[in-house]
């Protein structure tokens, strides 16, 4: 039987990954470097041409600019460890260490959510007020924006790892993920966890409701002011402009709500796995390639730099 104390500072935890299948550890792990070297030289590239290109400098690549950062920081706290862990035999991961994981990755998380939000919103005001865009969309508000963003996935990260914080863990404790998930913590503790799963549930499932209204809304709208022109190229260009942006939502956001907005969910944790593995190391590898193999401005600017070097070898 376990007692319960709040010291847990004895308990050790180590994390199962993908251990449970060795013959797979070397094509895994050459298939998660691959996918993350290109989510780095992606999301870090991406920042780079947008502060490199004047052009590029509006509301709509500054909130671009800041989920590459976001993508980048959230895939960099789980993939490396990942990838580490294919062949060590140690595992193993403090408590504290753990907390911290998780801690880091909550906040990029819910702040790539809410800049997806953002970014419907800055769409909206483009599509259906065009006229006033520079002016509705300011630096300040946009800043703010961000801020916001930012601020929330702080909080909701700092609520969920304090509760964490209040349970009781004993001895050696292995998670069956490759980082450490919030619910995945939650089954290992010797103490009540109903307030913590409470939390995340309530947490997970107003940030989701949230953001996808204002997404909602947002290209309700639009769509209804795509109808209205009388323009085909003008009704081609605004779709296309869209286009990336859903594509990123509807990956991101169907992921999630998977995963985390189903009470008491019957998914194994062989399929948690396969869908965590999509949302926290795929999914921000294709973020920039969606967002460039659609962009013109973007493909412009890379291709200049391109030649610009081809030139001077």
């Amino acid at each position: 039987m376990c007692l319960i104390d709040g010291n847990n500072s004895g308990a050790i935890f180590a994390l199962l990954g993908f251990s449970d299948y060795p013959e797979l550890k070397v094509p895994l792990f050459l298939v998660f470097l691959a996918i993350y070297s290109i989510t780095v030289v992606g999301n870090i590239g991406m920042i780079l041409i947008i502060k490199m290109n004047p052009k590029l400098h509006t509301p709509m690549y500054f909130f671009l600019s800041h989920l590459s950062f976001v993508d980048f920081c959230y895939s960099s706290i789980v993939a490396p460890k990942m990838l580490i862990n294919l062949f060590v035999i140690d595992r193993t991961i403090s408590f504290l260490g753990c907390l911290v994981q998780f801690f880091f990755f909550c906040t990029f998380v819910v702040t790539e959510s809410f800049l997806l939000g953002v970014m419907a919103y800055d769409r909206f005001v483009a599509i259906c007020n065009p006229l006033l865009y520079t002016v509705a969309m300011s630096q300040r508000l946009c800043a703010m924006l961000v801020l916001g963003s930012y601020a929330w996935g702080l909080v909701c990260s700092l609520i969920l790892t304090c509760s964490a914080l209040n349970l009781s863990f004993r001895g050696f404790n292995m998670i069956n993920h490759f980082f450490c998930e919030f619910s995945s913590l939650l089954s290992l503790s010797c103490s009540d966890t109903f307030v913590s799963q409470l939390l995340l549930f309530n947490f997970a499932t107003f940030n989701e409701v949230s953001t996808l209204l204002i997404i909602l809304l947002s290209y309700v709208l639009i769509v209804a002011t795509i109808v209205k022109m009388n323009s085909a190229s003008g009704r081609r260009k605004a779709f296309s402009t869209c286009a990336s942006h859903l594509t990123a939502i509807t990956i991101f956001h169907g992921t999630i709500l998977f995963l985390y907005c189903v009470p008491n969910s019957k998914n194994s944790r062989h399929t948690v796995k396969v869908a965590s593995v999509f949302y926290t190391v795929v999914i921000p590898m294709l973020n920039p390639l969606i967002y460039s193999l659609r962009n013109k401005d973007v493909k412009d600017t890379v291709r200049k730099i391109l030649d610009t070097k081809v030139f001077s070898s």
